[in-house]
């Protein structure tokens, strides 16, 4: 697993952005990326950055209180789902992940150690305070990620 220091919003941003370049040249259907780490870690603020860096123009909500935020446009469907404020295994089936999509469905789940039936990943970020910065820790399970530059952040 490769580690690498955000050392501001900028980086964690930045990460993002290099994230949602892979998401968009990628010939995957499917591409699914889960985010573990402790509150205020930037979980959410990562997959807003992905999703805005892969062309919505619009703000990116929280999905704290909804549990899941679609987002449908230019022939990609995300999911960003947060499961913090639940502990029913149900709640995760109501938003039919596996559904079919005509276009490139991208799933991004925060807190995925909540769910009760493990799903398998492409790659899990594990995000955690380090002083006043954030050290993500990557585990990749899916080629099309391992071209990720962690250097440039």
């Amino acid at each position: 697993m490769d580690n690498v220091l955000l050392r501001d919003d900028s980086a964690t941003s930045n990460l993002g952005k290099n994230i949602a370049n892979i998401l968009l040249k990628s010939s995957f259907d499917v591409i699914e990326i889960h985010l573990n780490g402790d509150l205020g870690t930037g979980k959410t603020f990562l997959t807003q950055s992905i999703i805005k860096n892969s062309g919505w123009s619009r703000n990116v909500k929280s999905p704290t209180y909804t549990l899941c935020e679609e987002y449908d446009f230019n022939n990609l469907l995300f999911l960003h789902i947060d499961l913090y404020r639940t502990n029913e295994a149900e709640d995760i089936l109501i938003f039919d992940l596996d559904r079919k999509v005509s276009g490139k469905k991208i799933i991004i789940i925060e807190w995925p150690e909540r769910l009760k039936k493990t799903r398998p990943y492409d790659m899990k970020i594990n995000l955690e305070h380090k002083d006043k910065s954030r050290m993500a820790s990557f585990n990749i399970k899916n080629n099309i990620f391992s071209g990720l530059d962690k250097n440039n952040v």
